[in-house]
């Protein structure tokens, strides 16, 4: 139909890429429009699908799936991007939320975990899992002051104080309705607050929102 969310399947596994496919047409608002074997092939393929989401393998012969995301989230209107891997070590995850991935799940994710991870990111709603998140914090914790935390915490300094309340949310993976409700803002106005933090600081996604308030170490108060 043409409202269903278009997704673009990268994996160097035929078998995979068959599978994905097989299990996503059972969801009647998606659409599998295309699939490729490596990295290299993916923005001719988003050129001629012009896909809302990508399935991105990390492992693949010629070009990785972190260096595709890298290209693709460089483009004017790039699509969004799931990581969908085996492989879920500190590096390969932090290296897809700083190319601009907006979710990463391995490939033993339930099925129906990953068609709902496809529906909130084209609806503009990362998916960091709380083990992503974990994860994201513990780099953090480790990593000690350094050049990145100090530059973090200077791009967060440009913001306002209503603004670094949502930076301080997107960070602890909140969804525009749940910042909505504990700032007791309309989601219009998160959705709003949000475009704002990204042009201020020159990001393309909440993830990298997110990422970014982890490495000042500015997330807020915890639960």
């Amino acid at each position: 139909m043409d409202s269903a969310i278009r997704v673009l399947i990268v994996d160097d596994d035929a078998l995979v890429r068959a599978g994905l496919a097989m299990m996503l047409a059972g969801a009647d608002d998606l659409a599998v429009v295309g699939d490729v074997a490596d990295g290299a092939e993916v923005v001719a393929a988003v050129n001629q699908h012009r896909p809302d989401v990508v399935l991105m393998d990390i492992r693949m012969p010629r070009m990785d799936g972190l260096a595709a995301t890298e290209r693709l989230r460089a483009r004017r209107e790039p699509p969004e991007i799931i990581i969908l891997t085996t492989f879920d070590t500190d590096e390969h995850i932090l290296r897809a939320m700083r190319a601009g991935a907006s979710g990463f799940l391995l490939k033993h994710t339930p099925p129906a975990q990953i068609v709902q991870a496809i529906r909130q990111v084209a609806a503009g709603e990362p998916m960091l899992s709380p083990a992503v998140l974990r994860k994201m914090m513990t780099y953090v914790a480790d990593s000690g002051v350094d050049p990145r935390r100090q530059r973090a915490r200077e791009l967060l300094g440009r913001l306002s104080e209503g603004e670094r309340a949502v930076a301080a949310l997107v960070g602890r993976g909140r969804t525009n309705s749940e910042i909505g409700r504990e700032l007791s803002l309309s989601v219009a106005t998160v959705k709003a607050y949000v475009s704002r933090l990204l042009t201020k600081l020159e990001l393309n996604n909440r993830v990298q929102i997110a990422l970014l308030v982890h490495d000042a170490g500015d997330d807020g108060p915890r639960d």
